[in-house]
């Protein structure tokens, strides 16, 4: 056989276009795209395995502690004594199947100095202000902990306002304040090794981490993991770092009693993102960024994580880089914009040349185009997928290493917990939301950029010159939960409340395991 239909026709112009030099460089650019991302995972995965091996060698020559000390010696009482005030603040939002083992393992802390916690909320109202409440009763002899009313927000995103009135509600000795997001789970000997860090290098300026997704098997929760995974490379350095991860920052207290570096007057006066906010007034002041490589913290993703979730969070995301606070800042950001932008869809196209040269390919074996020219075609487009394939498979298997050592290390660092595992791992969604997720982006990213405003959890700012200047708040455009989490955000007095909260909190106090030092 060989007269071509309209179809088939229109088939192998298309592959033919795509063997065009111009077409061939996209598709090879691709693969660059995956190698050079396969290499940095590489590079992440060496530092965590790095200190992976510390703690497995400490263990061997008799250290049984080495998840909290490199030296047993530190355990020392003489020492512990010394070690300064740590303020840790989480400004919080709604109630989630996640959110008491999380604050539990914040609370629970094994560092040895003056340790206080505080548990910012908006208002009473909040779902998380009776939870947490209940919660460090059941602690009050253990723990110095107290839950903060911010109020609402009026000039900055309610986040960093909560963030602002816990840093003015520190006790005065305090030298380190510890931002936590609600949904972090920390390790035993997190704050302490934070703080050594700070201890041992007075020129850092903030200390930071990196969240370990947890996906529970939606193809939501897998494109918000694949989203994180390329940022991660740049927090597991071992030290410096110009990344920035607002979830986990340890800062200087003095810094925000003082307003050095304007941390303070930045954040307040219409600061809507509080990681891109410091991490701008870092650079501009040439202040130092560090990440250990300890700072890795598990962050299991909600069980019912839809796309339509996804989508938001990824909006929220992309809307940081409309936020700013200079001229740099703002060419800063509008460089990473377009360079995103143009990675995304330059890693999603040659996927796409690469359907139509199989497409064409079997069209050509089953119908029998033998005698054609197109054949030759066919046979180019199969070589740039075979190549586009084996640099894939190099990227996964690169992306799954990282993920298994970064698995191995929060395992060591959290010897008590409940064993996290590679086993739930759906690889070929992973692929899917690689897909999804850089196509995704650029949509995203524009329009972010012609909006200029956003909901962020039932809450509207809009942005001029890169800063809040509107707040918007209305019963209509709050969400039933929030995107990662699935964080209950309606109160007693909010939007009516279904029964599944009261019976979900009763569930998981009733499930919630204690540590062992308070088992009875």
């Amino acid at each position: 056989m060989s007269t071509l239909d309209s179809m088939d026709a229109f088939l192998f112009s298309l592959s033919r276009a795509f063997c065009s030099p111009f077409a061939v460089f996209l598709q090879i650019q691709g693969c660059v795209i995956c190698l050079l991302l396969a290499l940095g995972w590489l590079m992440a995965a060496y530092v965590r395995n790095r200190e992976v091996k510390r703690i497995k060698n400490s263990v061997k020559a008799g250290n049984s502690f080495a998840f909290l000390y490199q030296d047993m010696d530190e355990l020392e009482h003489s020492r512990q004594a010394k070690l300064p005030r740590v303020s840790v603040i989480m400004p919080l939002k709604g109630f989630g199947e996640h959110n008491l083992h999380n604050w539990r393992s914040q609370i629970t802390s094994l560092y040895g100095g003056p340790l206080e916690f505080l548990f910012v909320v908006e208002s009473t109202e909040d779902p998380a202000y009776h939870a947490v409440s209940r919660l460090l009763s059941m602690y009050q002899d253990h723990v110095e902990a107290k839950v903060v009313v911010a109020g609402l927000a009026t000039t900055c995103s309610q986040k960093i306002h909560n963030q602002l009135i816990g840093a003015e509600k520190i006790h005065k000795d305090t030298k380190y304040v510890l931002f936590l997001d609600d949904d972090v789970r920390l390790h035993p000997g997190t704050v302490g090794a934070l703080t050594a860090e700070m201890e041992k290098n007075p020129e850092i300026f903030i200390q930071t981490g990196y969240p370990l997704d947890l996906p529970s098997g939606t193809l939501g929760s897998y494109c918000i993991y694949e989203y994180h995974m390329p940022c991660s490379m740049g927090f597991a350095t071992g030290g410096r770092t110009f990344f920035l991860w607002g979830g986990c920052m340890m800062m200087h207290a003095d810094d925000f009693r003082q307003d050095r570096y304007g941390v303070v007057s930045g954040l307040r006066d219409g600061g809507y993102s509080d990681d891109m906010t410091l991490a701008s007034l870092a650079g501009a002041h040439k202040r130092l960024i560090t990440s250990p490589p300890v700072a890795v913290f598990p962050h299991p993703l909600a069980s019912d994580l839809s796309f339509g979730r996804y989508w938001n969070y990824l909006r929220k995301q992309t809307f940081v880089l409309e936020s700013y606070i200079s001229n740099v800042n703002w060419i800063m950001n509008k460089v990473l914009f377009a360079v995103h932008c143009y990675l995304s869809w330059g890693f999603v196209a040659p996927y796409v040349m690469a359907v139509i040269h199989i497409t064409s390919a079997l069209r050509i074996y089953i119908k029998g185009y033998h005698h054609l020219q197109d054949t030759t075609v066919a046979s180019g487009g199969m070589s740039l997928v075979i190549l586009l394939a084996i640099c894939t498979f190099i990227e996964l298997l690169s992306m799954w290493n990282l993920t298994r050592r970064e698995v191995t290390l929060c395992n060591l660092l959290s010897p008590e917990a409940p064993r996290l595992s590679l086993a739930p791992y759906n690889w070929g969604l992973i692929f899917i939301a690689m897909l999804v997720d850089n196509f995704l982006y650029p949509i995203s990213a524009f329009r972010s950029h012609f909006s200029q405003s956003i909901n962020w959890s039932g809450i509207r700012y809009h942005l001029r010159n890169g800063k809040v200047f509107k707040i918007e708040r209305r019963n209509d455009m709050v969400p039933a939960e929030t995107d990662l989490g699935g964080k209950h955000l309606y109160g007693k007095k909010g939007a009516p409340q279904k029964a599944s909260f009261l019976s979900s909190l009763g569930r998981n106090f009733a499930h919630w395991r204690q540590p062992k030092k308070f088992d009875v």
